[in-house]
């Protein structure tokens, strides 16, 4: 990657790569890869869309329930200035999550845990009571854990455990999986970063063994398990693929449950996918969305979690700016989302955040060295 990228605009290409992922991948959630491609050819725009008979037709460009996730998590980190913990985000939920959101722009399993929420029982214990441990839902939306520990993977991984237990419980793999997509990020935002120092960074802080025996004083052994053995066994699989088809035909080998809820969002899936994905295409943010867009299945999760690492790694200049212009402009007529800042005022929020959280380390540093 090239030495010039300014951190804040690897903050506003990661921010416009899963916008524009989500939004893209939206429209074909669900679909196979071959469906996708008879309907299609390939998916290469934006698109209105209609989801579960609501009547609620879609502007092109409107995004999914990942990103709504992922702006809650943001405005709490804005609104700090600092790394947060699930308290800081509960304490938003409660505040901003639009009641009318259920069954149109959020899962209805979200209204359950907002009205455990409510109830005051601790924020680390709202995952107890969601159905779904596997999903996706905290690691396809936790780019701005990774963000605020810009280049502190260690901490961006015990942020994403803390913050991954409001969805699910605090030793489902999906929490782990979440630790993986927040590292990636955090990496990715370092000067000089690469696919392979990220993919580095990943293996050396995602090994869970050691960090589960400082959770909890118990050594589980067996959280090792699949998380880096399932990374390496995709990258392997997938190492001589050229093309996002050869890519989607090597994954349907292994990924292709079905029958079940949610059967096509399971968190390892997604983040195996976009890792290879970023893999394939060098870190380019556009060719990382189409991919994951044509990849079939899980669509916006895959395209939003590979064009956020994209955007972390390489910045903004390959995506188109007016991709970029309608998502903002599906979001300011978006009645039922979180919040309605724009791309670049999400991005430069969190800039700032994180400028904020460097100020008082420094500080802190300054000051304890002056007694020392």
């Amino acid at each position: 990657m090239s030495q010039n990228i300014s951190l804040k605009d690897k903050f506003y290409g990661c921010i416009a790569g899963v916008y524009v992922g989500a939004a893209m991948g939206a429209p074909v959630k669900g679909l196979s890869h071959q469906e996708i491609e008879a309907k299609y050819g390939v998916l290469d725009r934006l698109l209105s869309y209609e989801r579960n008979n609501s009547g609620w037709v879609r502007e092109k460009g409107t995004t999914e329930d990942g990103v709504e996730r992922h702006k809650l998590m943001a405005t709490a980190i804005i609104e700090k200035q600092d790394r947060v913990n699930a308290e800081d985000i509960r304490a938003i939920w409660v505040r901003d999550i639009r009641a009318e959101a259920a069954g149109t722009i959020a899962e209805p399993f979200e209204t359950t845990l907002l009205g455990v929420a409510k109830s005051g029982i601790p924020a680390r214990d709202l995952g107890k009571y969601c159905d779904y441990a596997g999903l996706s839902t905290a690691s396809g939306s936790c780019q701005p854990i990774g963000l605020i520990n810009a280049g502190d993977v260690r901490n961006a991984v015990a942020d994403a455990f803390e913050i991954g237990q409001l969805y699910q419980a605090s030793k489902s793999y999906a929490v782990r999986w979440a630790g993986v997509s927040a590292a990636a990020i955090a990496s990715a935002t370092k000067p000089g970063a690469t696919v392979d120092s990220v993919i580095g960074d990943i293996f050396r802080y995602c090994d869970y063994s050691d960090l589960a025996a400082k959770i909890d004083g118990t050594k589980y052994g067996y959280l090792r398990d699949n998380v880096i053995q399932e990374l390496d066994s995709g990258l392997k699989r997938t190492v001589h693929c050229q093309d996002f088809r050869e890519l989607r035909e090597a994954f349907d080998k292994i990924y292709y449950g079905c029958g079940v809820p949610y059967c096509n969002s399971f968190a390892n899936e997604a983040l195996t996918k976009a890792l290879c994905i970023l893999r394939l295409v060098k870190g380019n943010v556009h060719d990382a969305i189409l991919a994951g867009v044509n990849m079939g299945r899980d669509t916006d999760s895959v395209a939003s979690i590979a064009g956020g690492l994209a955007g972390a790694l390489s910045g903004s200049a390959t995506l188109p700016e007016e991709l970029i212009q309608q998502v903002d402009q599906a979001t300011a007529l978006n009645p039922y989302t979180n919040q309605q800042l724009t791309i670049r005022q999400q991005a430069d929020g969190l800039y700032q955040a994180f400028h904020a959280r460097l100020q008082k380390i420094n500080t802190f540093t300054e000051t304890m060295l002056a007694t020392s």
